[in-house]
């Protein structure tokens, strides 16, 4: 009975979410379906998954590849037609695996990184989607580039051949997230990018009516996570 009732609950969840977005992308008259929902499972365990894929999401994104490469292989292959995306930071040396199990990687942001993508995807022969994180409000202990630096770490990506989709950001936590997506979209539009992953729960409403691509929802659907 209960994993009857954690299937409607993943069901409902999921679909007050693109209920949300659908109107959001109304609102902000945009095409339907302009916004991609990734659904945050970090954490989460496969039977958690499973139920949101049961009840139709088939876009999924991890914060870590060793969690992700226990998790994913499975699932992925009882449903392959799964994306996968990379949307925490990402070491160097793990670059290959990332490679390997994602179709996108959100958090490109150096240049040992960009080195170490090129040589594996040359290595693998598969070219996952990436996209460049912003350091959009400049937070010391925050991953992403300077701003100030986007334009030389693009020009280094687009020579190590890596598929640049867009840009990535993760605004400064208590504060207005407006002005910081905008911010970013105006980055995006400014070096002809199409790709704009920005929006999380709490704001992922107002990411899209600014121009967010990919919105990264994990509360809104999982529910929250609750630690042993």
């Amino acid at each position: 009975m209960n994993g009857h009732s954690n299937q409607m609950n993943a069901a409902q969840r999921l679909a007050g979410v693109r209920d949300i977005i659908a109107t959001t992308e109304r609102i902000a008259g945009r095409p339907a379906g302009s916004a991609a929902l990734i659904a945050i499972s970090k954490m989460h365990p496969a039977e958690a998954i499973t139920s949101l894929i049961e009840a139709g999401q088939r876009l999924f994104g991890e914060n870590r590849v060793q969690e992700a490469q226990g998790k994913w292989p499975a699932l992925r292959e009882a449903h392959p037609d799964i994306a996968l995306h990379l949307v925490g930071q990402l070491q160097s040396n793990k670059a290959e695996d990332a490679v390997a199990l994602f179709d996108a990687i959100h958090s490109v942001d150096r240049s040992s990184l960009v080195t170490a993508l090129g040589h594996a995807m040359d290595k693998l022969g598969k070219r996952p989607d990436c996209f460049i994180q912003v350091n959009i409000g400049a937070e010391a202990q925050k991953g992403g580039c300077a701003i100030a630096d986007l334009p030389g770490l693009l020009a280094e990506a687009r020579t190590a051949n890596l598929p640049i989709a867009g840009l990535m950001c993760v605004p400064p936590a208590d504060v207005e997230a407006a002005p910081y997506f905008a911010l970013l979209d105006k980055l995006a539009r400014d070096h002809g990018l199409e790709g704009r992953s920005m929006g999380m729960s709490g704001d992922f409403e107002t990411a899209i009516m600014l121009g967010a691509t990919h919105v990264r929802i994990g509360t809104a659907l999982f529910g929250t996570r609750t630690t042993a």
